[in-house]
């Protein structure tokens, strides 16, 4: 259901994007072709348009467009003299910028301001001298509200030409002096002289010659204050660069001072550390000769392993001459008493005594990896198979699972490992299967895994399965030293010999080697 809800989203939100991008293309297009008619002098056609194009941005909520396209369109009206469509025009707009304001919780006050003001112009245009004064009030109250410096000074400019128009030049004036009083205080000069250029021009327009003298007498008063003023700027400005300066000097020298303190700071923390070091130095000196010490206990230990281990040996070697004594003197109490069981006892001692031998000399040589050579593993998983096959029982089927990917290996010793393991199965397997696999477990791993449907091996036996000498056995039926001796051969192949305890249909003894 969440899921569902989530495409219907989904689909809902790329729709809405879909809609609005195809808004935007409409209002777009609209508008160029507007500007197209204008500029062919094609009014009606730029007029409408324009109006069009005012709709949907305003419908995608783009109101500051709107109000463009919306002006343009009222001022072509405007040309035509159709002033009751242009007011109309007006009334749209504000409805269509009231919707906007509910929806972003805000209000366009410039916008608002440039649709009040177009309206006192037109009333202005047609000597409505009562409403162009009604308007005037408005445009003060949206001026006011937003706060914004560059719509009031606008507002002084709207009222002088307001003024101007219906013949109160004296109040235009004062207009004018306010709106040039706030450019002064900005400093902004270039707007003060273009505000006396208007005033001229307005004075022009109006006949009032006595108005166009006197600004343009203080236009070249202006001119030379503006000179000083803008030197005094200069100089200012190059008094708050010197002080600047004279700032940053001292910031660099605290700068300076602390830069002092922090290698005074520094050189202390340096003395630490090599009085540190030196300690460190000294206490790995000491572990040195204590590792020495360890080390030399250690290969004391391995002496007296090796030593160990040739006493075992010996053992074993002396055997051998007590043991053919006694397998020749079974042999004639075999032929003269039929001492089978005698015989059996020996051929044990001698398989312990070898097996003690071979295992031997497999845990001093650990480090010597066997030499190899490349074996194709199906040809040699079928060869080792078919070695056991005639002790394999009847109800049993042996396969062999090997890919076709040559390996690096000691077939000799990995043989004798698969051998062993495979007799173990085919001995412990009363029904089921028996299979020889191979596989690859890496860039450079490789198994070869022997899987039996046998009783398996209890979890108490799996813990020293691979260890020799773990407990007491009759020699006579096994003397538990194989598999270790198998577990060490894989060793010396760069390998590993484990039982997989995951397996519970028996056993699966899994031969890893890294090539």
């Amino acid at each position: 259901m969440k899921i569902r809800l989530l495409i219907f989203s989904f689909f809902i939100a790329f729709g809405s994007l879909l809609q609005a991008q195809n808004e935007t293309s409409v209002a777009q297009s609209h508008e160029q072709q507007a500007d197209k008619f204008l500029a062919r002098k094609e009014y009606i056609n730029a007029r409408y348009q324009y109006k069009t194009a005012c709709s949907a941005y305003a419908a995608q909520g783009d109101y500051a467009k709107a109000v463009e396209c919306g002006i343009k369109a009222n001022s072509l009206f405007v040309r035509d003299y159709l002033y009751k469509e242009a007011f109309e025009l007006c009334k749209e707009m504000e409805l269509q910028l009231s919707a906007g304001e509910k929806k972003q919780k805000t209000v366009f006050y410039d916008l608002r301001y440039q649709i009040v003001k177009e309206r006192v112009q037109m009333y202005t245009a047609i000597k409505s001298a009562e409403q162009s004064r009604i308007q005037i009030g408005h445009l003060e109250e949206v001026a006011n509200a937003s706060k914004n410096p560059d719509l009031m000074a606008d507002l002084l400019y709207t009222k002088a030409n307001y003024y101007y128009a219906f013949g109160q030049f004296s109040q235009g004036d004062q207009q004018f002096k306010r709106l040039i009083a706030q450019y002064k205080e900005r400093k902004e000069y270039d707007k003060v002289s273009q505000c006396y250029r208007e005033l001229i021009a307005l004075a022009r327009k109006n006949g009032n010659i006595a108005t166009m003298d006197r600004s343009y007498q203080n236009w070249m008063v202006w001119a030379d204050s503006a000179r000083i003023l803008t030197a005094q700027d200069q100089l200012d400005e190059l008094q708050q660069k010197y002080d600047s300066s004279l700032e940053t000097i001292s910031d660099k020298e605290d700068s300076l001072r602390t830069q002092k303190r922090i290698i005074g700071t520094l050189v202390t923390l340096i003395v630490i550390l090599a009085a540190a070091l030196a300690a460190a130095l000294l206490i790995l000196s000491r572990f040195i000769l204590s590792n020495r010490r360890l080390k030399k206990n250690v290969a004391i230990a391995n002496e007296h392993n090796d030593l160990k281990t040739k006493f075992i040996r010996n053992i074993s070697l002396q055997m051998e001459p007590t043991l053919q004594n006694l397998s020749a003197s079974a042999a004639r109490i075999t032929e003269a008493e039929a001492g089978t069981e005698i015989q059996q006892q020996i051929n044990a001692l001698e398989k312990f005594s070898g097996d003690i031998q071979e295992l031997s000399e497999l845990e001093n040589s650990l480090s010597e990896l066997y030499p190899t050579e490349t074996i194709q593993p199906n040809a040699f998983c079928e060869s080792v198979m078919d070695k056991v096959r005639d002790r394999i029982k009847p109800g049993v089927t042996a396969t062999v699972n090997a890919i076709n990917m040559p390996v690096k290996t000691n077939a000799q010793q990995l043989e004798k490992i698969l051998l062993h393991l495979l007799d173990n199965a085919a001995a412990c397997t009363e029904t089921g299967r028996i299979t020889l696999e191979y596989r690859k477990r890496g860039a450079h791993t490789y198994q070869f895994v022997v899987t039996d449907n046998g009783p398996g091996i209890s979890a108490e036996r799996q813990e020293n399965l691979f260890k020799p000498f773990a407990e007491i056995r009759d020699l006579t039926s096994d003397n538990g030293l194989a598999l270790p001796i198998c577990a060490l051969i894989a060793v010396k192949m760069n390998g590993s010999l484990t039982l997989d305890p995951t397996y519970t249909r028996g056993s699966r003894f899994v031969v890893e080697i890294h090539a």
